[in-house]
């Protein structure tokens, strides 16, 4: 509110993103469903999402906005519903709010505050809610993500990004997966689109993860893993133990039912839909929407013969997911839905991913620089005009080619899980050792985990089948990683970093004039490597992704296989910097490229205020 010079009274509302009265009610219908044997639901530890600490900070809200908007009262705080934030935000967010004609909205995650799945239409720039399942427990996000848990033995709501990786390397048919057979009668999938959980398989609306199987699902499954295993390395599924461990590719097999059935789950939920009304636009939105591989095949599965033969139609399924479909993005929505109420009306599409907080300033980064000893930095450009974006671009796109990999820093960080961009670590896609490297010795994470491509639009088109149900708006929907596309046959040896195992990649389509600095730099990789596409991920290492200059040096010293990381100004000057330590090979690598890069291109990079070591 400082630097945007906005004093309290321009703030029209403080909003939360539950309605924590209907939240409440629903808490306790939900004991009530299975009671007495749910006692054990009102025990905080029970609910892995539910803090009782950070409740009690909630309540103390309204008192500490007040004091520091320097009033002498409190500032009333209005709980908005959940899945309303979802749904208003993605639909006005969406290509289709400014077409004439409905768009369904589809909000599902793990709870809200009174359901886990609610159905809207959007129509002229309204939404209204078609019908909600009114249940916290009939829920596929919270099916999936107390499987991931409990079988891939991560904590939840970090399990579910992992566990579908891991689903690519088991048996994704359906016709062969044993697993899949028994397990998909989890869901009594009925008339209308309608999903019940079968609670003779599931026991988590009972015990939630102290007992989340009965018997029967044990003997499916096996028996889960318990909470205070999770991470244990001889609980948690890596793919690496599939030559020496006989049970990992039978993990891998459950991994992969799991994601079909959360699959079958949510094509009859929208089959529902779509046979109610009629609609080939749809926003697909909550928690459960970052499952990228589930709405490829989502748009697959709704295809031009499935209009023909159902509605008699002659079109397919348009789809469109937020960058932030998850409670990254309620937030934000909450704000939305609010503004809507008030007769706001429509904005913009939206183009790239919400930014949050500033860009770093010179003087602080030269500050940062200056105390940390470890480090050597050199300014390398300004990245004001267009000529300078491209010399930086160019090397940048230098450091890659020879395998090196750098991060990038620049202005206010992207919003939600991934990283497109502003706060990006990047690689070369063409080698194959790629994946392996930055996996083990950049972020010590798990193998199984794919890398993601960032792509200019004309390579993605060349490399990548894009479904023609989402190509509004010049293919938006790859604009944010939340939406897997098919590799064409040559992808696999000119990009193989960047290919899941299962032939797909979770594509972002960088635009130029929503990131220039990363659009030139792909550009300037097409002429350095043939392609214009670089490995994308996140800045950071086994925590939150960078935000602050603080935080990227930070990041850097634990990432001992990163060369550096280039950190631009809010002014425009551009810093490389990367750790000094005698013997790392950042230390010898990147002093050594600037001055290759330097003779091959006549580029003269500033010197002053640099500290070589």
């Amino acid at each position: 509110m400082k630097g945007l010079g906005i004093g309290p009274e321009r703030i029209v509302a403080c909003l939360a993103t539950y309605d924590y009265s209907l939240l409440v009610a629903a808490g306790l219908r939900s004991v009530l469903e299975e009671f007495p044997a749910s006692m054990h639901l009102a025990f905080q530890g029970n609910a892995p999402a539910f803090d009782g600490d950070q409740l009690k900070e909630g309540f103390k809200a309204p008192a500490r906005l007040g004091q520091l908007f320097g009033l002498n009262c409190g500032v009333p705080i209005i709980g908005m519903p959940h899945h309303d934030n979802h749904a208003w935000f993605s639909y006005l967010a969406a290509p289709f709010a400014r077409e004439r004609q409905k768009t369904m909205i589809v909000v599902v995650d793990g709870s809200g505050d009174f359901a886990s799945t609610t159905l809207y239409l959007g129509e002229n720039g309204v939404v209204r809610q078609i019908r909600s399942n009114a249940s916290m427990f009939d829920s596929l996000g919270m099916f999936y993500g107390i499987i991931s848990s409990t079988q891939g033995g991560w904590t939840a709501l970090s399990s579910e990004g992992r566990y579908m990786g891991a689903a690519a390397y088991g048996d994704m048919d359906r016709s062969t997966n044993t697993f899949y057979r028994q397990l998909r009668n989890i869901f009594d999938l009925r008339a209308d689109g309608d999903v019940y959980l079968n609670r003779s398989l599931a026991n988590w609306p009972r015990r939630m993860l102290r007992q989340p199987y009965t018997q029967d699902l044990t003997q499916i499954l096996g028996p889960p893993i318990a909470p205070k295993e999770m991470w244990n390395p001889d609980a948690v599924l890596r793919v690496e133990d599939i030559h020496h461990r006989p049970n990992t590719q039978e993990r891998l097999d459950k991994a992969a039912a799991t994601q079909m059935v959360f699959e079958d789950g949510l094509v009859h939920i929208i089959d529902g839909l779509i046979r109610m009304t009629g609609s080939d636009r749809l926003v697909l939105t909550g928690g459960a929407a970052l499952n990228a591989a589930a709405n490829m095949r989502v748009l697959e599965h709704f295809d031009a013969g499935y209009y023909s033969r159902v509605l008699n139609r002659s079109t397919r399924l348009h789809l469109w997911t937020p960058p932030v479909p998850n409670d990254a993005g309620v937030t934000v929505g909450a704000a939305y839905a609010f503004a809507a109420a008030a007769g706001v009306g429509l904005g913009p599409s939206l183009q790239h991913a919400f930014y949050c907080g500033r860009a770093p300033r010179m003087s602080d980064i030269l500050a940062i620089l200056e105390g940390a000893a470890d480090v050597a930095w050199i300014g390398v450009g300004d990245a004001s005009h267009r000529s300078g974006i491209e010399a930086i671009a160019d090397l940048m796109a230098f450091i890659t080619a020879r395998d090196g990999i750098i991060a990038i820093f620049q202005g206010p960080a992207e919003t939600g899980p991934r990283a497109l961009g502003h706060r990006s670590i990047l690689a070369n896609p063409c080698n194959p050792r790629t994946r392996e490297l930055l996996n083990e010795r950049v972020k010590y994470r798990e193998a199984i985990r794919p890398l993601a491509p960032m792509a200019t639009l004309s390579a993605a088109k060349a490399l990548f089948d894009l479904s023609e149900g989402a190509s509004d708006d010049e293919y938006n929907a790859y604009n944010y990683m939340v939406l897997t596309a098919r590799a064409k046959p040559q992808a696999r040896a000119q990009i193989p970093a960047v290919i899941h195992v299962d032939g797909t990649a979770r594509l972002q389509i960088v635009r130029e004039h929503t990131d220039a600095v990363t659009h030139a730099y792909l550009k300037a990789l097409g002429r350095r490597i043939g392609v214009e596409v670089a490995v994308n991920t996140s800045f950071n290492v086994g925590g939150p992704i960078a935000q602050t200059p603080v935080q990227a040096l930070d990041t850097l010293r634990r990432a001992k296989g990163m060369d550096g990381v280039f950190i631009f100004s809010k002014e425009g000057q551009v810093i490389a910097a990367w750790t000094s330590e005698p013997g790392t090979r950042a230390a010898a690598r990147i002093p050594e490229w600037l001055v290759e890069w330097q003779s091959e291109t006549n580029a003269a990079v500033e010197l002053s205020g640099a500290r070589p070591r």
